[in-house]
């Protein structure tokens, strides 16, 4: 298959970036030709080419970067002030029909909501029919899409975002519901929301980006890590590993550390990409013996921190799964999370990982870390059990599966 997946920019340390990122590398290891389709920002951050890609005729780039180990298109857009914290993309649809035409793409994967790409693939794709029905062109693109669906939840967002959002999922889903041939979606609670929000279920597709084996196998264990980033060598680590963002509450982690002072025998760890949240976390973290913020970290260091780990904790307000718990489960690490969203079924309580009553439940986190700190052999219990159930959801295996769906799609198509 020659397959494009859009994103509105890259990322890191971004979970849905990342997914995206990570399903073009897959694919390409599966045999397929794959590329990304990106707007021109990574991080949030325009590119070195943004004035070069401003001025393309064609409204595109081909850009090699050796930081990605895949092919990256990037088109022309803007960072929008409204909806917040997403990247437009700018004549995309005129962009895209030059797109499959140069790179004889077959297969459409977009990503996220509240951004205008998948909408003008939606338009392309019924274009693109209407052009086959009057007998002026016969080529077939199948389109997926994959939401990472967050619903307006009144205790995540104010008012007015809401009431974007939900203008979104009313006026634009029904028609990418309509266009799409299939609806990714991370858990069998999205599929839910899918349904309920209009989606045939049958359209709907379990796509887990799971744990890239790749990035833990063959690689040796790094006993450095602890004095490269001044940590303790004897505690126990509890770690937090993700974005520095008020969603994910790693706040939540270090007043844990506050209350746990006298607890010779751990020591924390707060990791990742600065956000919204890291000023404070840095700020509050100064002073406690028992906490290290160290910052972003690159993968082989994040792989290393996680097989440093005794607890992965996450506390976060809303998730749509956490990519970053399935690796800590993959290597055997229990969580403890705050049991939002994807998180509740990813994650189960007294299984894989203990469950506390929501992100503001820091005494029921400290419980959960204190009795499996005092119970080694339960901590290795779920540990084990992550680990099996984080194998069923592999990179690989969730790709090839999507995959054989496609095919499934293009032969009746075909026919």
């Amino acid at each position: 298959m020659n397959i494009g997946v859009v994103m509105y920019q890259t990322s890191f340390s971004k979970g849905q970036e990342l997914v995206a990122q990570r399903m073009v590398h897959e694919l390409i290891k599966q045999g397929h030709k794959a590329l990304l389709i990106a707007g021109p920002y990574h991080d949030n951050s325009p590119i070195r080419e943004f004035k070069r890609l401003e001025r393309s005729v064609e409204g595109y780039l081909a850009v090699n970067n050796s930081d990605f180990n895949f092919p990256i298109v990037r088109v022309g857009g803007y960072a929008s002030g409204w909806p917040p914290r997403r990247i437009m993309f700018r004549d995309f649809l005129d962009v895209l029909r030059r797109l499959v035409e140069k790179f004889s793409l077959d297969t459409i994967i977009s990503h996220s909501t509240l951004w205008n790409g998948p909408e003008w693939i939606a338009k392309y794709i019924s274009w693109e029919r209407m052009m086959r029905k009057q007998g002026l062109d016969q080529r077939k693109v199948t389109f997926c899409h994959m939401s990472h669906y967050q619903p307006p939840d009144p205790a995540r967002y104010d008012v007015m975002e809401r009431a974007y959002r939900s203008t979104w999922n009313s006026m634009v889903l029904p028609h990418i519901f309509d266009t799409a041939s299939l609806i990714l979606c991370t858990t069998p609670l999205e599929v839910e929301q899918m349904v309920q929000l209009g989606c045939p279920k049958k359209k709907c597709h379990l796509y887990l980006s799971g744990v890239d084996e790749e990035a833990f196998s063959g690689r040796p264990n790094d006993h450095t890590l602890r004095k490269r980033y001044n940590i303790p060598d004897w505690p126990r680590l509890v770690t937090y590993l993700g974005t520095i963002e008020e969603r994910k509450n790693p706040l939540a982690v270090v007043h844990m550390a506050k209350y746990m002072r006298d607890y010779k025998d751990v020591h924390f760890v707060v990791a990742g990409f600065p956000s919204n949240q890291s000023k404070q976390v840095k700020e509050e973290a100064q002073g406690l013996p028992n906490v290290s913020y160290i910052g972003e970290l690159k993968d082989q260091d994040k792989a290393a921190l996680i097989d440093e780990s005794y607890l992965n904790v996450i506390l976060s307000h809303m998730e749509a799964l956490g990519l970053t718990q399935i690796e800590f489960m993959y290597r055997g690490v229990p969580i403890v999370t705050s049991a939002v969203g994807g998180q509740s079924w990813l994650i189960r309580d007294g299984i894989d990982g203990i469950h506390v009553r929501g992100a503001k439940d820091i005494n029921g986190a400290i419980m959960a870390v204190r009795n499996l700190l005092e119970d080694p052999r339960k901590r290795d219990t779920l540990g084990r059990n992550a680990k099996l159930r984080a194998k069923e959801f592999t990179l690989e295996k969730m790709t090839k599966s999507l995959v054989e769906r496609l095919s499934n799609i293009k032969d009746k198509a075909d026919r």
